[in-house]
């Protein structure tokens, strides 16, 4: 039998803490593993443990209708130190996980479903970054196949696909930053 992990999140660590400590200082029944999970879900701002587990499950099935998914927000903060004010690319950044999500950028600000010579591609991804390696840009966004180009790479075209969550959030804060 598999154990299905419930989370606990608390918005106010010392409120739940003080709530703890009353719930526990109320109960005078010897404290099982029950009890104790349902004075923790009590502290939570819940009824009870299944009230809580209920609760959890209802927000599962809602918000994976309508979540791109999880978002590792310290990923999207450090993909968005690589940009200037103006959404440009300042540096290649070091990190494989941190340059995954920053091509996306670039990747967006290439035209769907259009044919372009290398020279289109370089002269988009130039005006979207500032240290002039187009070439390396190129090849990152086709080794990640979201370029595909010819064989002789004369012509190239954005593959349509979804980006990650992070990307989406990177790319929605890089917006609002630059107005």
């Amino acid at each position: 039998m598999s154990k299905q992990v419930t989370p606990l999140f608390v918005e106010d660590v010392s409120a739940f803490s003080r709530a703890l400590t009353k719930h526990l200082s109320q109960n005078t029944q010897a404290l099982t593993h029950v009890r104790m999970l349902n004075l923790l879900a009590k502290a939570g701002g819940f009824r009870n443990f299944q009230h809580m587990k209920s609760a959890q499950k209802s927000e599962t099935r809602l918000s994976n209708s309508a979540r791109v998914g999880a978002v590792d927000y310290a990923l999207v903060e450090r993909g968005l130190n690589q940009f200037d004010d103006g959404g440009r690319l300042i540096r290649w950044p070091a990190r494989n996980k941190v340059q995954q999500v920053c091509i996306w950028v670039l990747w967006s600000k290439l035209p769907a479903g259009q044919i372009l010579t290398e020279r289109e591609v370089s002269d988009i991804l130039n005006s979207q970054h500032e240290f002039a390696d187009p070439a390396t840009l190129r090849r990152v966004m086709v080794g990640y196949n979201m370029l595909q180009r010819n064989k002789d790479g004369s012509e190239y075209l954005r593959v349509e696909q979804k980006p990650p969550a992070e990307a989406v959030a990177l790319i929605g804060a890089l917006k609002s930053r630059s107005g």
